[in-house]
């Protein structure tokens, strides 16, 4: 399908929506305040982040996830899952399986539902969730940062730490308090343990097979569901002994499939859905780059 120039696909995965741009058919640069202005709702589209199509030499697409503050993500899964669904629908891909390389490693997708224009279920292999504290990373002499307590504000919380191409640190809880952690969230992402920031998710087990979280996402703040927090929550509560490899993790936005195997490779399987498509406006690309 030939895309007018500066054409956007606006697309959401459980309430996790994403403006999709293709780097060869856009004509500015999407610097940090572009990137605010676009996804600010009443300057710009709207969007918890956007995601770019770009070249790759080492897998069949290259893609780039930007967060609503202007920093860049190393990954995202309904990112992913939504830029998979975006390849299919409009010609990139030439088949239901294909690669991308992300800024951390290469995934695999699989598109499951064929038809085109409709709800897609997407299957992403997210790769390899990593517990080495150096490579998370946090700041930290354990090997593993795994049940360790940390202060934030007032409060302390036993966290475990884990990287699925992004970081994470997940807190399980016995019960699930949305107004803990809008206000715990930010303090631990920005917990001078974590260099680079971090994920975070509070999670609660709900039997074998299911889980549930509530997220605070890293530079997007209280996000109804996410990819990648759903399978590092998985892995957390895999690895301590809690859940199954084979689970459905429950979020605001909805639920995702997660499968873990015994090396720790992670699969994530959802749909995604279109909201809209377009094309930004000369207005807006004249204001791209001025604060608000």
């Amino acid at each position: 399908m030939s895309m007018e120039k500066n054409s956007f696909v606006k697309m959401q995965g459980l309430g996790n929506e994403y403006i999709v741009l293709d780097s060869a058919n856009i004509d500015f640069a999407l610097t940090r305040q572009a990137i605010i202005r676009l996804c600010n709702i009443h300057f710009g589209i709207g969007s918890d982040g956007i995601v770019l199509k770009v070249p790759s030499f080492k897998a069949d697409f290259g893609f780039r996830v930007y967060n609503p503050d202007g920093s860049e993500a190393e990954k995202s899964g309904n990112g992913l899952r939504i830029f998979c669904k975006y390849l299919y629908d409009y010609g990139y891909a030439k088949g239901r399986n294909f690669s991308v390389e992300t800024l951390t490693d290469i995934v695999y997708a699989d598109i499951v539902e064929e038809e085109k224009g409709k709800a897609v279920t997407v299957r992403v292999d997210m790769g390899k969730a990593i517990f080495s504290s150096r490579d998370i990373p946090v700041i930290s002499d354990t090997p593993e940062f795994i049940g360790q307590k940390i202060m934030a504000g007032d409060k302390e919380f036993e966290v475990n730490c884990v990287s699925v191409g992004n970081p994470h640190c997940v807190v399980i809880k016995q019960e699930l308090d949305e107004q803990e952690i809008r206000t715990y969230g930010s303090l631990l992402e920005n917990h001078p343990l974590f260099p680079n920031r971090i994920n975070v998710q509070f999670a609660k087990v709900l039997s074998d097979h299911d889980a549930q979280i509530l997220i605070w996402e890293r530079g997007a703040g209280f996000t109804l569901a996410s990819g990648s927090s759903s399978c590092a929550a998985s892995c957390i509560l895999v690895k301590r002994g809690l859940v199954k490899g084979d689970l459905t993790m429950h979020m605001q936005g909805g639920a995702l499939k997660i499968q873990i195997d015994k090396d720790w490779n992670i699969r994530m399987t959802g749909e995604v859905r279109e909201i809209a498509r377009g094309v930004l406006s000369g207005e807006l690309l004249e204001d791209l780059d001025k604060p608000f």
